[in-house]
């Protein structure tokens, strides 16, 4: 099955992007949602706060470059940021701020990203001093693009820069020791394969640091929450119900943190709980209704359902109208996600009965195709041999030579039939050669010498003339089944058409068909169609297969006729 163009192009962008140019573009999202609503709203000079957008973009883009030259993305990104600080002092910009003061989500996740690609990939030396450039331009940005409030907020910014940086040296230094290669963990795997849902809840958690990060020491409850919640969103893929789990001991450990912070709770207007986890519990709604049992999937629902109620009911001091509201929102938010899994799980089963059903057509074509094979070639050797032991019976006493003569074309057609059945059986048994298949083994490379085999080697008793004109280039498949339909026919006039004394085997192109004859000069009554067969049956489904035609019946000049006009661009139905 192909790859949609578009799902292409998204796989390849991924690819080049990576796990952390993800995270980044998540973050840049976020950033312009902030920026762009700050340059419009009437506070201050309309729109200054896009100038801001430069260094982002400068800096963003250094961070996708350092994956391949870690070293000089790092400088420029440097000089980027201390650029941008000066663009935004001299402009009266305000800027706004994330996990470090004055710096935004994208830049300070650019910068995060450009030091762990130079210490996993530079020498020592090279690595200290790129990561000190950075450090300062960094410190540059956070004093000089605004003055800080109080001298508790620099110690603050300085704790929280330190952090971030020795967990990104930390986690770089480890990926550079050499080590052996070691299977993903199942985390990892769905975090590289999902990651369009790795980046949405990475924005929310961007939003929900800037939304409580003026609420103090409550923001690293949210963000500890947060990280569970996205562990258990991601996870969900495979284990909704423990996904559930998780999520619902998360969002009740944040309960209590609200329920702490008394009034300093910025998440009111949601029901008291953050944007990731409203988000994540709707994806995991998703999954369960998707994947799992009605019984199982209902429990888990119920379960957040009743963490969600009693949170809201606990930390929410609003009136019976802002209450209302908020529980029709929430039922509204439910039955969209449940009615999104329900999508989900209806296309999955659309999908997996159109999958068992082309299996088992296949399947069955490919019985067909063995079945047909086995008829046309080993039944064809099997009724020689019945003949020459018939002959040699009835003319063994009266001359000998007959019985050696028919004992040789015996033992020739067994020989035959037993490596024709050997080439069944291994196709059966999957023992094919590499790039072959069972109907290449069985194809004819030349269809005019293995007419002349097929007839010189007189397996069907009847003197057959047979002549000839084939096309230059004969489609391997019309070859096949022109062969396959001689071969049946003489077959057939060998058993039944016993007072025949000749056949005749035509095969000409006509237009732009093949024309297959074969006829006898036997009685209608001895040489008609066999009772119980399935040699005209095999016929058949050949000719349909090529959307060809098939005529059978009593010839004009007495015995059994058969024609078959095969197309000689030899299409075959799927």
């Amino acid at each position: 099955m192909s790859v949609p163009p578009v799902r292409r192009k998204a796989q390849e962008l991924l690819q080049w992007l990576g796990l952390p140019g993800v995270v980044l573009i998540a973050a840049v999202v976020c950033d312009l949602a902030i920026i762009i609503n700050a340059s419009f709203d009437d506070t201050g000079p309309f729109a200054v706060d896009l100038l801001m957008l430069p260094g982002i973009v400068a800096l963003t883009a250094c961070a996708l470059w350092g994956s391949r030259q870690p070293v000089l993305a790092a400088w420029v990104g440097a000089v980027s940021l201390v650029a941008s600080t000066v663009l935004i002092r001299l402009s009266d910009v305000t800027p706004y701020s994330a996990l470090l003061p004055n710096i935004t989500f994208a830049e300070t996740v650019a910068g995060l990203e450009l030091v762990f690609f130079v210490v996993r990939a530079a020498n020592a030396g090279m690595a200290f001093a790129t990561t000190f450039s950075m450090v300062v331009a960094c410190l540059a940005a956070v004093g000089g693009r605004s003055s800080l409030s109080s001298g508790s907020e620099f110690l603050q910014a300085m704790i929280s820069g330190f952090v971030l940086l020795a967990a990104t040296v930390v986690v770089a230094i480890q990926l550079r020791k050499p080590r052996t290669q070691k299977v993903r963990s199942e985390l990892v795997t769905l975090l590289r394969t999902h990651w369009p849902l790795v980046g949405l809840l990475a924005s929310a958690v961007f939003m929900d640091i800037f939304i409580s990060a003026s609420s103090g020491l409550f923001a690293l409850v949210v963000l500890a929450t947060n990280a569970v919640a996205v562990l258990a969103t991601v996870y969900a893929v495979k284990r909704p119900v423990q996904a559930a789990l998780w999520l619902s001991g998360s969002m009740f450990l944040s309960t209590l943190a609200m329920s702490a912070a008394s009034d300093n709770i910025p998440y009111s207007n949601v029901g008291g709980f953050s944007l990731t986890q409203v988000l994540s519990g709707l994806v995991v709604v998703v999954f369960l209704v998707r994947t799992e049992a009605p019984r199982p999937a209902t429990l888990s629902i119920g379960l957040m359902s009743l963490v969600v109620a009693s949170g809201t009911a606990a930390n929410i001091n609003v009136d019976v109208d802002a209450m209302r509201g908020l529980s029709v929102t929430a039922t509204l938010l439910l039955g969209i996600a449940v009615a999104t899994g329900l999508y989900f799980r209806a296309r999955d089963s659309e999908r997996t009965q159109a999958v068992e059903t082309a299996v088992n057509e296949a399947q069955t074509s490919e019985r067909m195709a063995l079945a047909r094979e086995l008829h046309d070639v080993v039944a064809h050797h099997v009724t020689g041999i019945v003949v020459q032991a018939q002959a040699a019976k009835m003319l063994g006493e009266k001359d000998p030579r007959v019985v050696v003569d028919a004992l040789g074309q015996i033992e020739t057609a067994g020989t035959e039939a037993l490596v024709a059945m050997r080439r069944l059986v291994r196709s059966m048994r999957g023992d094919a050669p590499s790039g072959s298949t069972e109907v290449s083994e069985q194809a004819t490379t030349d269809l005019g010498a293995d007419l002349r085999k097929l007839v010189d080697s007189g397996n069907h008793t009847v003197p057959t003339e047979i002549e000839f004109d084939l096309p230059d280039k004969l489609p391997q498949e019309v070859a096949r089944s022109a062969l396959r339909i001689v071969q049946e026919s003489l077959t057939n006039i060998g058993k039944h058409a016993m007072d025949a004394t000749l056949a005749t085997v035509s095969v000409h192109p006509v237009g732009e068909e093949l024309h297959v004859k074969v006829s006898d000069n036997g009685t209608v009554g001895a040489s008609g169609v066999p009772g119980g067969g399935y040699g005209l049956v095999g016929m058949r489904e050949r000719v349909d297969l090529l959307h060809g035609r098939l005529a059978a019946g009593p010839g004009p000049d007495g015995g059994w006729l058969v024609e078959v006009w095969l197309p000689l661009d030899g299409k075959e139905d799927e």
